[in-house]
């Protein structure tokens, strides 16, 4: 059977019962950070705001990383959806300062952002630009979601919305994506993700 390489091998897409075990553990991991990380944003949030208004949206990568990581080790389609929706799901449960249902839609929108840049290529292409691009696209969705919401009497083209955009988008790239795609590489080249193409690729293991 084929199965995806960063070459762009034709992928296999049936998911498998380990690819649901992971992309789980990866969506409950992910929702104690993204929940730790709304305990002590406020500060920094409240101080990057005050230097540059729209600052603040360098920190929202931390929110996103769950997508482009579980579909980089998973290869399957709807993993990126799957584990931020899961992630999502458990932060809302334990509780914010946005609720639980605001925390499920952004998780959505988010997962589904993230999940578009695999659709765009086919999950055919598994490498850092990829992780970029998915990282990149989820930190969008977290931009639009907050215009059309929390931010509605703000004008999304002026400075604010434009330095929010840029900002949301690099963390979204450089959190969720390249520092995703290294996380990936270290977890791999211990062996624990050899059940996975993603970590025989990684460790030079023959199916």
């Amino acid at each position: 059977m084929t199965t995806t390489t960063s070459n762009g091998v034709r992928p296999i897409l049936r998911w498998r019962v380990v690819d649901i075990a992971v992309a789980s553990v990866i969506g409950v991991a992910s929702s104690l950070i993204y929940w730790m990380v709304a305990l002590v944003s406020t500060g920094p949030w409240n101080f990057l705001e005050a230097v540059i208004p729209g600052f603040g949206g360098i920190i929202n990568g931390l929110w996103l990383f769950a997508g482009p990581l579980a579909a980089v080790i998973v290869r399957k389609p709807g993993a990126a959806l799957y584990a931020e929706v899961v992630a999502a799901v458990l932060e809302a449960l334990m509780g914010n300062m946005w609720g639980g249902g605001s925390t499920f839609v952004i998780g959505l929108v988010q997962g589904l952002m993230a999940e578009l840049a695999f659709v765009i290529l086919m999950y055919r292409k598994w490498n850092p630009a990829t992780l970029i691009l998915s990282g990149a696209l989820s930190g969008v969705g977290c931009w639009g979601y907050s215009f059309f919401t929390n931010l509605q009497a703000i004008d999304w083209g002026g400075s604010y919305g434009v330095i929010y955009l840029v900002a949301t988008v690099i963390s979204g790239a450089v959190i969720a994506g390249i520092l995703m795609w290294y996380l990936y590489i270290a977890i791999a080249k211990t062996g624990a993700l050899d059940h996975f193409v993603s970590g025989r690729e990684v460790r030079g293991v023959n199916d």
